[in-house]
């Protein structure tokens, strides 16, 4: 039977369902990518009316977004072989994640769906992927 993933995915972490011949593995991913922080400010010459030394807000933004590449990468390294994917999670971070997979000539065709969800727990994303895929719920031993 084919590999389809569910995956929970924010600007912190994601959180991948894989579900094969029925079984499910849960995995988690953390991100490692720095908080927003406000800039400091910069630096006043010595001299009277000499040059500021500004704190670039240019240079904290384009590392913030190599680090969520170099994450989005990651997880799409964890992805590779599912055949289908369901993305979901709360604000930008999985629409970023979808706009990343569709830059990849092989993946772009694998999305089989995208929904906008708040904070859910594992088990709750367990489930809302099986009822994606329409399987029965696991039961309780």
């Amino acid at each position: 039977m084919e590999t389809r993933v569910g995956l929970w995915i924010d600007h912190r972490k994601a959180i991948l369902v894989t579900v094969k011949d029925g079984e499910t593995a849960v995995t988690d991913i953390a991100s490692n990518v720095e908080k927003d922080h406000r800039l400091a400010g910069g630096a006043r010459s010595k001299t009277p009316y000499g040059p500021q030394d500004v704190a670039s807000e240019h240079q904290l933004e384009e590392r913030r977004m190599h680090q969520l590449n170099r994450f989005f990468a990651d997880v799409e390294g964890h992805i590779q072989s599912a055949k289908q994917i369901y993305v979901m999670g709360p604000g930008e971070g999985k629409m970023e994640f979808v706009k990343h997979l569709r830059k990849s000539p092989v993946m772009k065709d694998r999305i089989a769906g995208i929904e906008t969800c708040d904070k859910m727990t594992e088990n709750q994303i367990v489930a809302d992927v099986r009822a994606f895929y329409k399987l029965p719920a696991r039961r309780r031993g």
